[in-house]
């Protein structure tokens, strides 16, 4: 079952638990999709589980990043609201690896490649995505190859 189809399928079942909550989210995720379709010029066909995955991250992290500034404006109940809905979408994304595997495939790449200079923080970090691909978080990624290229 492809990810549209997934989230069609929750979005009915919420909207019959009459999960107000979890229906504006999935209809939001909905939303976002049909417009990255459309500024991308695949209406039609539509995008791949992959940039789904990849755009749901997205989302996922400006809930965290809205958390952040409501808890730093005092707003706390607006914080947990943007909480709730990051543990929605992340319901659709995949299990993150742990740190521990992220740092020991960084190892393996770094010997891999044999790059180990900061000029090639870019190359070494492209080479980790594409051996982990979005079970990481591009950020972890960069501040875990940084600091093995400042080693």
């Amino acid at each position: 079952m492809s990810l549209k189809d997934k989230l069609q399928q929750d979005l009915k079942q919420a909207m019959l638990a009459r999960d107000s909550a979890r229906s504006d989210v999935i209809k939001g995720l909905k939303s976002a999709i049909l417009y990255a379709e459309v500024a991308t010029g695949k209406r039609d066909e539509g995008l791949s589980d992959d940039e789904i995955i990849k755009l749901f991250q997205k989302e996922a992290k400006k809930r965290s990043e809205s958390a952040q500034l409501y808890i730093q404006g005092g707003s706390q109940e607006r914080a947990d609201k943007e909480l709730t809905e990051r543990t929605i979408i992340e319901e659709y994304l995949p299990v993150a690896i742990s740190l521990e595997e992220l740092s020991s495939i960084t190892d393996q790449v770094l010997k891999e490649t044999g790059l180990s200079s900061m000029q090639a923080m870019g190359q070494v970090i492209s080479a980790v995505k594409a051996k982990v691909g979005p079970a990481a978080d591009g950020g972890a990624i960069a501040k875990l190859v940084k600091e093995r290229l400042l080693r």
